[in-house]
């Protein structure tokens, strides 16, 4: 599986926002963008960008807050057109149903790297079943828990003492060990607020880009 081996920090910096790769340190003074807020490189400024740069750059911005890879994105992308909904939000929904992702906004990691990491290391379970698949989109009423592990639930229950509100569309039912349900699909009002903290995402911008 690819992965980022360079700092995570410059990704912040590149797309001008904070993604929230590590967690609570980006909430920190020790946040990169805290204290540079310019792009990566020598001798970079951020000029007037053409329309394909505008469109690429908010793109970027929500594969990358979501750690997916391009062919992942464009796979999603294709599901979405398919949906009979506004394919925007139905993208959207897609990511916020990425197993990884539900694993954060429950409380169990940190930041969706440390979800990642959660599940490939095969301490999450899907409705009983053992999943080592971060990118797995779950569906309406799917329960993910905690393997009955003491490392594991040690672990994911010091991390829920320290983590974001719970979205509407997912619910905490146990606690030893601790398990979640999803118990609808989300929608556009489900997204991740800190994607929209800093400005509005325009997903239609992305449809754009990738219809291209």
């Amino acid at each position: 599986m690819a992965r980022q081996t360079d700092s995570v920090c410059k990704l912040c910096r590149r797309e001008g926002i904070k993604l929230y790769l590590k967690g609570i340190r980006c909430e920190s003074p020790k946040c990169a963008i805290e204290r540079r807020d310019s792009p990566p490189g020598q001798h970079t400024r951020r000029g007037k960008q053409s329309e394909y740069g505008v469109r690429l750059r908010e793109k970027q911005k929500l594969k990358r807050f979501y750690g997916v890879l391009d062919n992942q994105f464009h796979r999603y992308f294709s599901l979405a057109s398919r949906s009979t909904e506004s394919t925007g939000e139905a993208l959207l929904s897609i990511m916020e149903r990425r197993l990884d992702n539900v694993v954060h906004r429950l409380g169990f990691a940190p930041s969706r790297p440390a979800a990642r990491q959660l599940v490939s290391h095969g301490h999450i379970q899907v409705n009983g079943k053992h999943c080592n698949i971060s990118s797995l989109l779950l569906k309406a009423n799917d329960r993910v828990t905690v393997k009955n592990r003491e490392g594991g639930v040690k672990l994911v229950k010091l991390n829920q003492q320290q983590a974001q509100p719970i979205p509407d569309f997912l619910d905490i039912t146990g606690s030893e060990p601790p398990e979640g349900i999803m118990r609808r699909i989300p929608t556009r009002m489900d997204v991740d607020p800190r994607l929209t903290k800093d400005r509005e995402l325009q997903e239609n911008l992305i449809i754009e880009f990738c219809a291209r």
